[in-house]
Parts: structure tokens; C-alpha cells; sequence
């Protein structure tokens, strides 16, 4: 059996090995090649990785265009290899614009086709659900109310739950992660993670920004660290040259990966908008939502987007949980302001985390098993 998978993100990648590993763990003695396009995890768990992952990672609407050769020419590879190999089955995981288009191609082809993570289609460009209708057999949502759309929309769906529901406990220890990292508090100690996305151009807007923040709240409050978690070393690197800038002293610990140690560690959490959202609601931690993207394709996606929420703990509570400021509303004064808040005013944060526990119990479904169940469903017929 073969298996082509693609994912272009980290939280893909994250996806993509819990997967991979399901798979084999349900499919016993039969052998399984899996290839595609996978990052650090997913080739642990024994991916080819035709390509690297990191040449996926393009954020916005303009600025895939520059890259529009690179990306059609991988495209058209991929294809290509499904075709040629005769694969079982092929899994686009997230990446959308890239993924679906080499769905409907495979599909077309007959080769089994999976989607795993919804488009935010119920959010903007609802007619994209024509098009996914043609090109996928089986949608894995990893959130309930994105199943309820495509039942209503007559696509072949499975609600799995979130893997990282599954594997960040109900109540972490904080304790614990602060001593992996090294941290000495006090009771006046005030830990804050700054998370300015995995992607350059994420880190490139939000990254001076997550900083000048920094730079203001050490003004108002004593005792604080700052902790960052660089995504790659290529983010690390890019990081530390926005560090090296500073021209007022500011406690900042920068670390290689541990996202997950230094989250459990933090008392509140400033991060850029997408899954990093969902895993500070999973660890109990109140957070600021911010997200700067270039100004056309801000321009462009606001003019599209229907839905009311844009982070997903307050897509998942259909309500203002978490506070959401972005692009112009993302300034310096309205971010320190939202995270002065979710340190000093105790009932604020309680009602917080009690809602984050209720939302984390929701999507806790054993999530890599039950997609690699449908798979493998899929694959026999």
C-alpha cells in the first residue's frame, strides 16, 4: 500500500506523524510507503519528503504569486508521482489552495482522496464547497461545527476531534515546565510568552511588535520574563536579529522549539492567530490574539470573511472569549493594555479557563485514530 501525504505547515507536520503513526498501528503486518511532503515529525514516523516543507509555508493572498512557479512546478510533481506510482490514496492535511487542486487531479484519476483540517469555508469563499464536493471522498474536521457544514452541504465528513486535545492534558503542570526550562519565579515573578507565528512573514510583522509590547509592560509591571519559542532555527535566527535591535534592556528567554514547556509555563500568552490559539485554550492560559498581514491581502480577506471570530476558542464558544485585535487595532497600547488584564484581573481569568476546559473536553476524541480508521476505511472500499 502507498500513501501520498502533504502538509505545509508545522501544525500540518504535528498532524501529519499522529496520522502516519495510527495508520500503521491499525493496518498490523501490511506494509505501507508513505511519501509526499512532511516536516521533522512526519519523516520520524518514516515519510519520504519529496520536497521541503518549508517551501509551502506562504502566507497571504499576493504573496504565494511570487512564489507561483516554485509552487505549481512541486504541484505538478506530486501529481505526477500519484499518478505514476498508482498511490492508494493521497491526504492533502490543511494547505487548501495547494492541496485540493492535487486532490481533484487524483481523484479524477481514481485514487482514493482525503482532506484533513477543514477549509475555513463556512468562514469565506463559501462557494469553494462546489469544488471540495468534486475533489475530496472523505473531509476530516478536527471541529464539530465544520462537520454540521459539510452534512448540510451533502460532503462526505467525520468530526475526529483535535490531536492536540488528546495529547495536552486536561490540567498541565506548570511547575514541571518551569523547571525544564530552567525558570526561577517568585510570587511577584509575572511570566509572559510572546509567539509571533512559525512563518517569516509572520514573524516579520508581528515579531518588532510582540516586542515594543515587551518594552512597555516591563514599564508597568516589575518582575517580568519573557519567553519565545522559536519554531525552526530559521525563525530562532530571525528572531534573535530582532532582539539584537532592542535599545531598552528587556528580560527575553529565547528558545529552540518547547513551545509546548514554555505555554504550560506562562501565566498569560500574546500570539499570533492560528493553531497556537487553540493550543494556549488547551494549556489554560489566557492570551491575546493579534495577526498583521501585508495591507493588500488584509484588504482582499476582510472583504470576504463572514464569520465573527477569527481565533478558535472563540469560534468554538461561538462568543468573545479571548480578546482579537488585528492589523491596525494590533498597536502597541491596545495589546499591553489586553495583557495587563489577563495578568492582574483574577475574575477575567477565571472565566477564561473555565470556559477553555469545557471546550477542551469537546474536541478530546482520539483524533489520529479515528481519521486513520476512516483511511484505511477508505483505501479497502
Amino acid at each position: 500500500m502507498q500513501i501520498v501525504i502533504v502538509a505545509g505547515e508545522i501544525s500540518g507536520d504535528i498532524l501529519g506523524a499522529g496520522l502516519i503513526k495510527a495508520i500503521k498501528q491499525q493496518a498490523g503486518s501490511c506494509d505501507i510507503k508513505f511519501v509526499g511532503i512532511g516536516g521533522e515529525k512526519m519523516q520520524a514516523q518514516g515519510l519520504q519528503s519529496l520536497f521541503a516543507m518549508e517551501r509551502l509555508s506562504v502566507m497571504g493572498l499576493v504573496e504565494p504569486l511570487k512564489r507561483l512557479p516554485e509552487l505549481l512546478s512541486i504541484r505538478k510533481n506530486i501529481k505526477n508521482y500519484c499518478v505514476e506510482h498508482q498511490v492508494d490514496c493521497f491526504i492533502g492535511i490543511d494547505s487548501p489552495d495547494f492541496n485540493l487542486n492535487i486532490e481533484r487531479f487524483t481523484r479524477q484519476h481514481g485514487i482514493k482522496t482525503v482532506h484533513y483540517v477543514s477549509p475555513s469555508v463556512w468562514a469565506w469563499r463559501q462557494g469553494r464547497i462546489k469544488g471540495i464536493k468534486k475533489s475530496v471522498d472523505k473531509m476530516l474536521t478536527l471541529l464539530p461545527f465544520e462537520a454540521d457544514f459539510y452534512r448540510q452541504h451533502e460532503v462526505p465528513v467525520t468530526f475526529v476531534g483535535h490531536p492536540l486535545a488528546d495529547d495536552i492534558p486536561l490540567h498541565c503542570d506548570v511547575e514541571a515546565a518551569r523547571a525544564r526550562l530552567q525558570l526561577s519565579v517568585t510570587d511577584k515573578t509575572h511570566i509572559i510568552a510572546l509567539m509571533p507565528g512559525s512563518r517569516g512573514g509572520e514573524v516579520r510583522l508581528l515579531g518588532d511588535l510582540f516586542l515594543q509590547v515587551a518594552g512597555q509592560l516591563q514599564q508597568q509591571l516589575s518582575g517580568c520574563i519573557f519567553l519565545i519559542p522559536a519554531a525552526n532555527a530559521e525563525r530562532k535566527k530571525q528572531i534573535q536579529q530582532q532582539l539584537d535591535v532592542l535599545t531598552q534592556p528587556i528580560d527575553v528567554r529565547l528558545y529552540d522549539g518547547q513551545s509546548h514547556d514554555v505555554m504550560a509555563a506562562a501565566d498569560v500568552i500574546l500570539l499570533a492567530s492560528g493553531t497556537t490559539a487553540l493550543e494556549a485554550m488547551l494549556f489554560k492560559k489566557p492570551m491575546v490574539v493579534a495577526y498583521k498581514m501585508a495591507p493588500l491581502s488584509y484588504a482582499i480577506i476582510s472583504r470576504l470573511v463572514k464569520s465573527k471570530y477569527v481565533s478558535l476558542p472563540n469560534l468554538l464558544a461561538d462568543k468573545a472569549l479571548v480578546p482579537e485585535l488585528l492589523q491596525d487595532d494590533a498597536t502597541v497600547e491596545t495589546l499591553s493594555a489586553e495583557v495587563l488584564k489577563a495578568l492582574t484581573d483574577k475574575n477575567y481569568r477565571a472565566q477564561q479557563l473555565d470556559a477553555f476546559l469545557a471546550l477542551h473536553k469537546s474536541i478530546r476524541c482520539d483524533a489520529s485514530s479515528t481519521a486513520a480508521k476512516d483511511v484505511l476505511e477508505l483505501i479497502r472500499g
